[in-house]
């Protein structure tokens, strides 16, 4: 008898007991909680036949752009050859092939394809969906989900998380309104939700409402941190919300707490603590030794990659060598930006991240942290029309433009600074 998970979708080399544990884990990964991977692992070991829990422990390793990550997920790829898989799990795993190959878009096409095939499929939206969020893809964060929508109801597992990608894709499209109530809903429907609270957040961002902002995360922290791995993503929220009322003491106390305290090694939660404490220094704001430790992170992480990997986590890298004064590090994560710029052709889609934002903002930066404010500007000002091609959200890459600022005005650039500002006020009237 075939084994199906609860939306109908046949599931090769699964066992009932093992499939049990598969829909777990793909629940905890759905809302960003608790240990999805070992969850996966447990059902692995129940069926080792079992090919949807294998992809999914693809999908896990490769989703959070760790070097170390690539290694599992080709494991994935080689014990998945030898294992039944039907034409909608052959698509998973061909997309998760794309991914360890650098090759991120068509990943998202081959996931897109497979959607409109079994729209209830909720892993292939859900990868799909941080696929189109590392490679800055607006239009795709909000359509990928709008295809499906419809064909989703209430009672249906998964239904909350589509509701909440659906929520962020909208806001990243600038429906702020409509994002807001999808993302309140799917965090009614589902509270542990992380994407649907931090969707909502970034609403709230980009509409500049700060106190709102406080209220939402603040006061209900105990709803949605406890087993987060979105946590400290969420928490930089909060902080940025505070940071955006002045209130620096509440700032500091949730990045040495949440964001810098925990010390992780993982690319997604250092890329936070660099960009809250490169907001604060561009406001003058002594943050002490903070910058020693993280960069120390950053140093370890970049160290077990030969040439660059992902643009976006260059940048943030170097925020953190720069605010350190660690001149060597940033000139090895250049000379890897250099090495992978030289490997064009390969189809590896970093080429195109480096060559269209991402080298220009690390050098800008690098620029920036001498004291070359004019080159820091010159090399910021041209990326502002299509930073969103090496990823990240609008609020991530609002960095860019707050660098950008800073840097007319140490330049003695104070008309353009002073446009810049204006041109900000106006982005969240």
């Amino acid at each position: 008898m075939t084994v199906k998970d609860t939306l109908g979708h046949p599931l090769s080399g699964a066992s009932a007991a093992a499939a049990e544990l598969f829909e777990q884990a793909c629940h905890e990964f759905r809302c960003l909680v608790d240990d999805p991977l070992a969850t996966a692992q447990k059902a692995i070991a129940l069926a080792p036949e079992f090919t949807m829990a294998h992809a999914l422990v693809g999908w896990l390793n490769l989703l959070g752009t760790e070097p170390g990550g690539l290694a599992p997920a080709r494991a994935v790829l080689e014990t998945t050859r030898l294992l039944a898989a039907d034409e909608r799990e052959a698509m998973h795993l061909k997309a998760i092939e794309h991914v360890v190959n650098g090759r991120w878009h068509a990943a998202g096409l081959v996931l897109e394809d497979l959607s409109v095939r079994w729209p209830h499929d909720a892993l292939a939206l859900q990868a799909g969906h941080q696929i189109d969020f590392f490679v800055g893809h607006s239009r795709m964060l909000r359509d990928r989900m709008a295809r499906v929508a419809s064909t989703w109801h209430p009672g249906m597992p998964g239904y909350h998380a589509v509701l909440g990608m659906y929520a962020f894709g909208l806001e990243e499209c600038g429906d702020y309104a409509r994002a807001e109530a999808l993302g309140r809903r799917a965090v009614e429907l589902e509270p542990r939700d992380s994407w649907a609270w931090h969707a909502v957040a970034h609403v709230m961002e980009m509409q500049n409402r700060r106190r709102d902002g406080v209220a939402w995360l603040g006061d209900n922290a105990d709803t949605w941190s406890p087993g987060s791995f979105l946590g400290t993503h969420n928490w930089w929220h909060l902080a940025l919300f505070h940071l955006g009322l002045d209130q620096v003491d509440a700032v500091l106390k949730i990045v040495d707490e949440r964001v810098l305290g925990p010390a992780s090694p993982l690319a997604l939660e250092m890329i936070d603590g660099s960009a809250m404490l490169w907001r604060l220094a561009l406001r003058g704001i002594d943050v002490g030794d903070r910058w020693q430790p993280l960069a120390d992170r950053w140093a370890a992480s970049m160290a077990q990659c030969e040439r660059s990997q992902y643009a976006f986590n260059d940048l943030h890298a170097v925020l953190a060598f720069v605010g350190a004064g660690r001149e060597a590090e940033v000139r090895q994560v250049l000379a890897k930006q250099d090495a992978a710029l030289a490997s064009a052709g390969t189809g590896d889609d970093n080429v195109g991240f480096l060559r269209d934002v991402g080298h220009d903002a690390t050098r800008a930066i690098h620029a920036f942290g001498q004291g070359r404010y004019d080159e820091a500007v010159q090399r910021l000002r041209p990326l502002r029309s299509h930073a969103a091609r090496f990823g990240g959200s609008h609020a991530q890459r609002d960095l860019i433009d707050q660098t950008l600022i800073a840097a007319a005005d140490r330049a003695g650039q104070g008309l353009l600074a002073d446009a810049l500002r204006r041109e900000r006020a106006e982005r969240v009237q």
